[in-house]
């Protein structure tokens, strides 16, 4: 896998993230640099851990799926994307939520960041390397919660379901092409 499908791939993981820190954001009547780097912070760590848990969890058991690996990783991303894109075509509130604190941006970190725990099991099986991996992805997470808050706080909620469908037919783009490498077609 490609640095460029990395990120890719690190823009559909953190679609979750960016649109949950728009609608911090919105909570905040004016863009404040605190919880824009608060927000970046939380949820660049929690994607992180959790590539991070999955890839080791999967080495652990790599050898008894190897031959499916490339099914595994197909299944988890097409499962993911679709998600994503469902939820892109949900109708919210368009309350105002309040501005979080810290234990609430952890626990939404760590809720939005369960995806890349599939994701890290994934980047085993495909014997990705794994460090720069999960710095490139952290560091795009980290860019788009603080964008994420930035625009919350000016636009609100117009761009939630444009970014969780721009994130799901990436994750669903990557997985398709990681099958069509796997029957060689690619």
């Amino acid at each position: 896998m490609s640095y460029l499908e990395i990120a890719f791939l690190a823009l559909g993981l953190a679609a979750d993230s960016l649109v949950v820190c728009i609608c911090l954001g919105v909570g905040v009547k004016k863009s404040k640099i605190k919880l824009s780097l608060m927000a970046g912070l939380l949820f660049s760590v929690a994607q992180i851990a959790f590539l991070s848990i999955g890839y080791y969890a999967a080495i652990l058991f790599a050898q008894h799926i190897k031959n499916f690996a490339y099914i595994i990783a197909f299944v988890i991303l097409l499962f993911l994307g679709a998600k994503m894109l469902l939820a892109s075509f949900k109708t919210s509130s368009t309350q105002t939520p309040p501005v979080p604190k810290t234990l609430n941006m952890w626990v939404t970190a760590v809720a939005t960041s369960v995806d890349a725990l599939a994701v890290g099991v994934a980047f085993a099986f495909l014997q990705v390397k794994i460090l720069p991996a999960i710095l490139l992805i952290g560091f795009i997470t980290f860019l788009l919660s603080v964008l994420g808050v930035k625009v919350g706080a000016f636009f609100g909620l117009k761009f939630k379901t444009k970014a969780e469908l721009i994130g799901g037919i990436v994750l669903i783009l990557i997985g398709v092409k990681i099958l069509l490498e796997f029957l060689g077609v690619l």
